[in-house]
């Protein structure tokens, strides 16, 4: 999963809350964190996926989506 925030609190805002979900939702934690700290790109690794959280300027420096184009789409639910 790939998802932006346009500033450090909002992207460590939605790691927080993809967090919370998952462990409340499916009893799962991460066996990673990555980048928390700086906020300029979260990686959290949950080891059967990898969600990544970027501020506007990362996203855009590292391009993921363009690595992806030909995978296989996975629709989540809204309320997840």
């Amino acid at each position: 999963m790939i998802a932006s925030g346009s500033n450090q609190r909002q992207v460590q805002a939605i790691s927080d809350e993809i967090n919370e979900q998952l462990k409340k939702q499916l009893n799962s934690r991460p066996v990673r964190i990555e980048g928390y700290n700086s906020a300029d790109w979260i990686l959290l690794d949950y080891g059967d996926f990898v969600v990544h959280i970027f501020n506007g300027e990362s996203r855009e420096f590292y391009d993921l989506a363009r690595l992806w184009l030909d995978a296989r789409r996975v629709v989540l639910p809204e309320d997840l």
